[in-house]
């Protein structure tokens, strides 16, 4: 089906009407907008994981046939309508600063995922049916870029952690999360690619009846997708939140009242399990930042905690903050406290991924010119370097703090090293319930792509327990004392997803190379009869 032509003002020329041209600049500016106003919905707390792919589609269909620089802008812009609430929880004691420049680093990386779509438009145009799949891809490549840079990349926001309650969150146990962000993207792909010419004749029309049918086949397609099993073992896990004075970034100020809320709290449990009221548990589980005093050199600290293993008669994991090992530093770690002996000096597991600026600060002088809240982190945490599988209670757990749950390696490293439960601690004293929404997503997602029940504890809430299918159990309030007990499954086999780790994230990155190469190619070579297309205009004179 051939377009008429007209001239560009350029010299080249492109089809006449809406099948050549992008979409109005007064309708693609509001569509990134909208973009990343329906992706944001799609996550916690909202949680309308359906609209996803729309937010998808719509910024496909604001970039495509742009200049590549308008492909950035436009992308950008629907990053900052992501990001700006979605991070809001970091200004909430932090100021501006921090929250802004977070906010435009991660818009800007869904600028380079417009430009992106841009550039491989010529490639969609020519062969229509890739459309989803290069959209699929690039998504994927984004992703990938932004989880890894800089200082070891923040993935935030991606796609598969907004699919809590969706058919596509079964996909993790086969690809883990980027296999969950393709199909996401490619169901939006579809989406766009359904809708975005004007069908003139039946067959036409029947495509594009085909492509939106394909991205509610895909999505439902998802529950025929089966999940791992759980073994019979089960162990019986308590989790202690036992919340803080006040919120906000002096919470450690009062360090012993939050240690003596978790040990009272854990106290009290002892007293039930004796009373017959509650059963004993295996284990014990306290959050990040529980002991901000480090129990191994505050002979107060330790006994506090000893006298609470030994009221409940079962291990405790510990957050714990420790000094060194040098003057200067810190580390984030997770300790074993046995009742009747004490700290476990064998089981120990070191936070190997600290956030920068929060945990560290790389570049301090230059950061304080930015903020001086950065001088709050008086002691850089140092990483650890092994993962955080420890054996306790006759349980072997997967052991990871706070944000390293986002990170695919740190959770998966824990899984083969032989956990058969996985535990989340955490500290949402600084954030709010949004924040601590989005985390136990990630935790929903980590349980079903490695078939291993999980939990996450915090300080404040929200804790709870999480199946291998991703459901969550005995979910607690924001901002508030609670002790949640529940029987977990252990683990025994491994997910496809655990067996092949990067391999699929792999293979996806290898195709949206080849997408971009095609598209290169395809942007030397104008469609027969079209003559030249201007730069990031191109002409699409023939629908194949």
């Amino acid at each position: 089906m051939t377009a008429e032509l007209t001239e560009s003002a350029e010299g080249g020329r492109r089809p006449a009407g809406p099948a050549g041209r992008p979409l109005p600049l007064w309708l693609a500016v509001p569509a990134a907008v909208g973009a990343g106003l329906v992706l944001l919905l799609a996550f916690p707390p909202y949680g309308v994981w359906w609209l996803a792919p729309a937010g998808v589609a719509l910024l496909s269909a604001a970039v495509h046939r742009r200049r590549l620089r308008a492909g950035f802008g436009l992308g950008a812009l629907a990053g900052l309508a992501l990001f700006l609430p979605m991070l809001s929880w970091t200004n909430l004691y932090t100021g501006n600063v921090p929250w802004l420049l977070l906010s435009g680093l991660q818009a800007a990386y869904l600028g380079l995922l417009g430009l992106t779509l841009a550039f491989t438009g010529p490639l969609v145009d020519r062969f229509r049916w890739s459309w989803p799949l290069v959209t699929g891809v690039a998504w994927v490549a984004q992703e990938a870029l932004r989880d890894r840079t800089p200082f070891g990349g923040f993935p935030w926001g991606r796609l598969a952690f907004s699919q809590g309650d969706s058919p596509l969150l079964r996909l993790a146990g086969y690809g883990g999360a980027p296999l969950v962000t393709f199909a996401v993207a490619l169901a939006g792909g579809l989406l766009v690619a359904a809708v975005w010419r004007p069908w003139r004749v039946l067959p036409s029309a029947g495509r594009g009846v085909g492509f939106a049918a394909g991205a509610v086949a895909l999505v439902a397609g998802g529950l025929l997708v089966p999940l791992a099993g759980t073994g019979p073992q089960t162990a019986e896990v308590a989790i202690v939140q036992g919340n803080v004075p006040r919120m906000g970034l002096d919470f450690n100020a009062q360090r012993r009242a939050v240690l003596d809320n978790h040990v009272e709290a854990t106290i009290e449990l002892g007293r039930r399990v004796a009373a017959g009221e509650a059963r004993r548990p295996d284990l014990v589980v306290w959050p990040e930042n529980s002991s901000d005093v480090d129990p191994t050199r505050d002979a107060r600290a330790g006994r506090r905690i000893s006298e609470a293993a030994d009221a409940v008669g079962a291990p405790i994991l510990v957050g714990a903050v420790l000094l060194g090992p040098d003057e200067g530093q810190v580390r984030n770690a997770g300790l074993v406290w046995l009742p009747g002996s004490g700290r476990d000096g064998s089981q120990m597991y070191v936070k190997r991924h600290p956030v920068p600026f929060a945990e560290y600060v790389p570049l301090r002088d230059v950061a304080r010119l930015v903020s001086k809240e950065v001088d709050r982190v008086r002691n850089d945490f140092v990483a650890g370097t092994e993962p955080g599988v420890l054996r306790v209670g006759g349980v072997t757990l997967g052991d990871v703090i706070c944000f390293e749950v986002a990170y695919d390696e740190v959770v998966r490293d824990t899984v083969t090293g032989g956990a058969q439960v996985l535990v989340v601690q955490t500290n949402n004293a600084t954030f709010d319930v949004a924040e601590a929404e989005q985390q136990l997503a990630m935790v929903r997602l980590r349980a079903v792509e490695h078939g291993r029940e999980a939990l996450m504890a915090s300080t404040v809430g929200v804790s709870g327990f999480v199946g291998a299918d991703g459901r969550v159990t005995g979910a607690t309030g924001f901002n508030t004392a609670a002790v949640v007990t529940r029987q977990m499954h252990l683990g025994e086999t491994r997910t496809v997803a655990t067996r092949v780790g990067l391999w699929p994230e792999v293979a996806l990155l290898a195709v949206a190379a080849a997408a971009l190469a095609g598209a290169a190619l395809t942007r030397r070579r104008p469609l027969p009869g079209v003559g030249t297309a201007t730069a990031g205009d191109p002409a699409d004179a023939e629908e194949r």
